[in-house]
């Protein structure tokens, strides 16, 4: 018997974890599915994350033919291990736009997740390393750096760019997110700082953590979650909470969990023969991904990364956390705006000192770098659904990418653009061929048809809890799932806490963002007054 039931070890869970537990008479049990990821060193050393792909510590999702992507099915990698995804992110650090929180507050009704109530809880989780300032929080448990080891090929790019009239940018979490430039990271001397490392490196008695634990159900008596049946050591097991069950298993597995306990649309419950406890037609419904399309460069005269990933890289790793394997690979990029009178960016770059092919599977043996190009204002919504009653079996991942043609003549915009960077000195010099798309690729016709060969995902799902309040104008936009307390509507004691409750997804990597949404749900559950809210003034400060 525990207080609290937390489904899902990932970054939601882990902050959750640690926050609640530090009350000493509270009982938590945090639920992981994969294993721990102390003694995995492709977890911690920063430049080795996609040897995770595919194996033990992944998921390994795969969305189903995307019918606006030439029919194909899309890779989804997500973290099967302690620490979630953040064990195997590219550790970029971004809070979003100041817009899209105060969207969710005003369009969507989340009282109390504005932007000004949601920063003081994202300064409260950091630990930047150029100190404490209007921007920046310090002491936080997540470590924020820059970069020990930063590629040519990323230097080349911000000073393309720049001639083509972007903005130096060397903090897009500071005044403004628009421009180029080096990426932060979390990261900690050189090595990846996942929310397991920076939220459960001490672990109170109070506190207990069961990894190789999937979650098969939940226990629901009297219209309350009373518990979770999980599969451990090959036999099912109870674990029952007295106060509450909080889902954190991220935008897949919240809403697959709550569908198999009969929590989710009443038709589709009823198809795979699963009792309906909620008619929750929203669950599974709204999910976002951030789609990115890939332009590639040969670049004989500039070493690889790939070429320091050796012996003789990995001993130096060992012993000073130093060299080219602290890259996080996506070292630079920045934020644009495929039109002008958009009040906010809609695109990202994300540079890459390798070649980035076959949904980052290929070897990336050649020398060559990619500018990913990344659509961070989605349209598109696609939907989730059971694929069986059985919880060993993946769920149908539809993320509808380009079903909304705006999307698609965005990152068109941004296809020509990032190849207009790559005209520029000094890219131009050490670019000797675009490998993709390619000289054969021209009209506008031609581009976009390369975008629906070529898309691929960013890794950052949401939206199939999607939180809402109760006003006419909320229900407007979308029927929810969670209220702004982040409680499950229609059954007491139970929450969900990941990436799952944004109505809409943020502009830039989602890691940062979730955290903070945990940060401020272990207040909103333990009862504590929340953060006082930034004063305007900060607001103004802060990202625009």
């Amino acid at each position: 018997m525990f207080d609290y039931v937390i489904v899902g070890g990932g970054s939601a869970g882990c902050v959750l974890a640690a926050r609640l537990a530090e009350d000493p008479g509270t009982r938590v049990l945090l639920l992981e599915a994969g294993p721990s990821s102390d003694d995995v060193d492709e977890i911690h050393i920063p430049a080795a994350y996609n040897r995770l792909f595919r194996t033990k510590y992944d998921w390994n999702y795969v969305t189903l033919p995307q019918e606006r992507a030439d029919a194909r099915p899309v890779y989804w990698p997500r973290g099967r291990v302690l620490g979630g995804s953040s064990a195997m992110n590219a550790m970029i650090y971004i809070r979003g736009n100041r817009l899209d929180y105060d969207a969710w507050r005003d369009d969507f009704g989340c009282t109390g997740w504005g932007f000004r109530e949601l920063a003081p809880y994202f300064l409260r989780a950091e630990d930047n390393a150029r100190g404490a300032s209007v921007y920046h929080g310090t002491g936080g448990p997540l470590s924020v750096q820059d970069l020990r080891h930063k590629s040519e090929h990323g230097r080349h790019f911000i000073e393309a760019a720049t001639r083509r009239g972007a903005v130096a940018n060397d903090d897009f979490n500071g005044p403004q997110q628009d421009g180029v430039g080096f990426y932060q990271v979390t990261q900690r001397d050189g090595r990846r700082c996942s929310a397991a490392d920076a939220y459960l490196a001490q672990r109170p008695q109070n506190l207990t953590v069961l990894t190789n634990a999937t979650a098969t159900g939940l226990v629901i008596e009297g219209g309350r979650a009373a518990g979770v049946t999980y599969r451990h050591a090959g036999r099912e097991e109870t674990a029952r909470a007295e106060a509450e069950v909080i889902l954190a298993a991220g935008a897949i597995g919240s809403p697959q969990l709550l569908m198999l306990s009969g929590i989710g649309p009443a038709d589709h419950l009823r198809e795979q023969g699963i009792y309906v406890i909620v008619d929750s037609p929203a669950v599974g419904a709204n999910l976002a991904d951030h789609p990115s399309v890939p332009v590639l460069w040969s670049t004989p005269a500039l070493k690889g990364l790939w070429e320091s990933s050796g012996t003789a890289g990995f001993a130096r790793w060992m012993v000073t956390h130093k060299g080219p394997l602290t890259s996080n690979i996506a070292e630079a990029g920045g934020f644009a705006r495929s039109d002008p009178r958009l009040a906010a960016p809609d695109l990202q770059w994300h540079v890459l000192p390798v070649a980035f092919r076959d949904q980052g599977l290929a070897d990336p043996a050649r020398r060559a770098m990619t500018v990913l190009v990344t659509l961070v204002d989605v349209t598109s919504r696609g939907r989730l659904r059971l694929a069986s009653r059985d919880p060993r079996h993946r769920p149908l991942i539809d993320p509808g990418y380009l079903t909304d043609v705006r999307d698609l003549g965005a990152l068109a915009a941004g296809v020509r653009t990032a190849r207009d960077y790559g005209t520029a000195a000094p890219l131009s010099r050490v670019c000797a061929e675009e490998l993709a798309p390619g000289d054969s690729v021209h009209t506008d016709h031609e581009i976009r048809d390369y975008i629906r060969a070529s898309l691929v995902t960013t890794y950052h799902p949401a939206g199939t809890c999607a939180m809402g309040g109760d006003s006419g104008q909320a229900a407007s936009r979308h029927a929810s799932v969670v209220d702004p307390m982040l409680r499950v509507r229609g059954v007491d004691g139970l929450r969900v806490v990941d990436a799952s409750v944004m109505p809409a997804v943020p502009r830039g990597n989602t890691n940062a963002p979730v955290i903070a949404i945990a940060e401020r749900a272990a207040d909103l559950i333990a009862g504590r007054a929340p953060l006082a809210s930034a004063d305007p003034e900060q607001v103004v400060a802060l990202v625009s």
